[in-house]
């Protein structure tokens, strides 16, 4: 029966079989000592007799191989033991020589970069580039956990659309038997409909973003959350729910990784003692901005990129929190389907910002149908276009108040681990210069 290399110690003094990749190679003299890696570590093994040295002879790092050994306890090995007198089986043979290293830390400096995705294949091997996609396994079951425990139904809606509903240039165009299709840019208009089925809902999904933007930030396909929720009384609600689920998550994320977070040299994670995110206002921020720096954005209408980076330094400072909401953004950013304020100057909308970057939008919906129609003649958007057909069919049958967010699982990943690129968090990145592997 196979042993897994986290449960070798636990049979000391017995004889175990082993199976995976050849990790690491050292010969010294007659003896050899290999690491042995599977999918929980590696398993050091000390091949002694001549006939098992040879077996290794010309054989490269990625070799597959089944070991047979006793178990001797070895503090200073993986695991605390490592096999002795060891029969080695070649299960599957590599004899070139890889391109790169993967026993050794592998650069993440942006010159280096290129090379990491060119060989993605074999980084990924690495154990520290493991840790990174172990912590996002975590981070998409905790936030499945933290929705269905909250009364969310998870759906899937099309990738595969007929026009871009949404707007904009920056869309993926292709073939579909003869007629001219999108790639969903996002399944805000699905999530909504369907709040008139299961009134909460929630998706993990891919997102395309024909974005000529070569910069740390921007990927074309990227990985993101939707969430939507019906029957609430303000905007208020989903902030409070968007903002305790990220601070849950982080916080599991550095209990039961806190040693990988450590190794990778994660930051230190601030959180709000109340638990609550801190919010302010895009005037507050532009006024703090502007005293500190003593540049003036007083006129800008968003936030610049840098000042989210500084107002993030001052929330995590000043407030003891990575994250804070910025709120009350005017209405030259309104999008059709928000929700006006009251004032008529500014739109129930808040963007959520983690360690600089912007992760989540979480606004309230416009639901009354009336309304929702004039929003979109006013935004320039055709609500008499097929696009929008079944969209407004669902507020013209009954949709309750109701609102979300749009969360990007890939940079909060990013933000997690402390990467300078989105891309980094990616397993396989795709950007305007990259479509492989």
């Amino acid at each position: 029966m196979r042993i897994l290399s986290d449960e070798v110690v636990k049979h000391v003094g017995k004889t175990i079989e082993i199976e995976g990749w050849l990790h690491k190679k050292r010969l010294m003299g007659g003896l050899a000592f290999i690491n042995v890696r599977d999918r929980h570590g590696l398993v050091q093994v000390v091949v002694q007799d001549k006939d098992e040295v040879e077996k290794l002879r010309g054989q490269q790092i990625g070799t597959v191989l089944r070991v047979k050994g006793s178990v001797v306890e070895e503090p200073r090995a993986p695991g605390g033991a490592e096999l002795h007198d060891p029969e080695l089986t070649v299960l599957v043979s590599v004899t070139e020589e890889p391109p790169i290293e993967i026993d050794k830390p592998i650069s993440h400096k942006s010159e280096h970069l290129d090379m990491l995705f060119e060989h993605r294949v074999l980084s990924l091997r690495n154990l520290q580039e493991q840790k990174v996609f172990k912590i996002r396994a975590t981070m998409l079951r905790a936030i499945r956990e933290y929705l269905t425990d909250h009364d969310f139904t998870e759906i899937q809606t099309p990738k595969l659309l007929g026009a871009a509903p949404e707007g904009g240039a920056e869309v993926f165009k292709l073939d579909y038997y003869g007629k001219e299709a999108t790639l969903a840019q996002s399944p805000q208009l699905f999530k909504q409909i369907m709040v008139g089925v299961f009134e909460r809902v929630f998706e993990i999904g891919q997102a395309y973003r024909a974005e000529l933007s070569a910069t740390t930030r921007h990927v074309a396909e990227l990985t993101m959350l939707d969430i939507e929720m019906g029957f609430i009384e303000n905007h208020d609600e989903i902030l409070d729910l968007v903002g305790d689920m990220t601070a849950t998550v982080l916080k599991r994320l550095y209990k039961e990784h806190a040693a990988d977070l450590k190794s990778l040299n994660a930051p230190e994670l601030k959180l709000s003692e109340d638990g609550k995110v801190p919010r302010l206002t895009v005037t507050e921020i532009h006024e703090l901005y502007t005293k500190g720096t003593k540049t003036d954005t007083t006129q800008e209408k968003d936030l610049t990129p840098d000042e989210e980076k500084w107002i993030c330094e001052y929330s995590r400072k000043q407030l003891g929190s990575d994250l804070v909401y910025v709120y009350e953004f005017p209405m030259e950013t309104h999008k059709f389907y928000q929700k006006k304020n009251p004032d008529g100057q500014t739109v129930m909308s808040a963007d959520l910002l983690f360690r600089g970057v912007e992760i989540s939008t979480a606004p309230m919906r416009e639901s009354d149908y009336a309304t929702l129609v004039q929003q979109m003649k006013d935004c320039g958007v055709n609500p008499e276009d097929p696009s929008f057909k079944y969209y407004l069919q669902a507020f013209k049958f009954g949709l309750p108040a109701h609102g979300g967010c749009g969360f990007g699982l890939d940079r909060f990943l990013q933000k997690v681990v402390g990467f300078n690129n989105v891309k980094e968090a990616t397993l396989f990145p795709r950007d305007i210069n990259r479509l492989t592997p």
